[in-house]
C-alpha cells in the first residue's frame, strides 16, 4: 500500500496557538520565459501534536480538513533549532524603545 499524501518541508514562524504552528514554505523556480530564478514562499497553518518550537525545520504531511484554514500535520522535526538561531532571526525584527523627552 502506497502513501499517496503530499508532503513539504519548512520552517516554523509562528507558535502561538495551541496545537498550531505557522509554517513557511520556500520555493524557486525558473520563469518560463524569462529564465530568472523566483523565490516565493508560502505560509500553511499545521497541526502539531510534537510540540515544534520556533525556528524548528519540519516535515509536513497533508491530511483530512481539521479546522477552516489547517490541512496539514507535522510528520517529523528535521531539526531542533537552536536558542542562537532563534535570537539571531528574533534580531532581524527589533522594534525600536519609545524615547520619552521632558519639556
Amino acid at each position: 500500500m502506497s502513501d499517496k499524501r503530499r508532503r513539504l518541508t519548512g520552517v516554523v514562524t509562528k507558535t502561538k496557538l495551541t496545537k498550531t504552528v505557522t509554517v513557511r514554505v520556500d520555493r524557486s523556480y525558473r520563469h518560463p520565459l524569462y529564465g530568472k530564478v523566483i523565490r516565493t514562499s508560502k505560509k500553511y497553518l499545521v497541526h502539531d501534536e510534537l510540540g515544534c518550537q520556533l525556528g524548528d525545520k519540519i516535515q509536513m504531511v497533508e491530511s483530512r480538513p481539521i479546522s477552516k484554514k489547517k490541512r496539514w500535520v507535522v510528520e517529523t522535526i528535521l531539526h531542533r533549532a537552536t536558542e542562537a538561531e532563534v535570537a539571531t532571526n528574533a534580531s532581524d525584527v527589533v522594534e525600536e524603545p519609545m524615547v520619552e523627552t521632558e519639556e
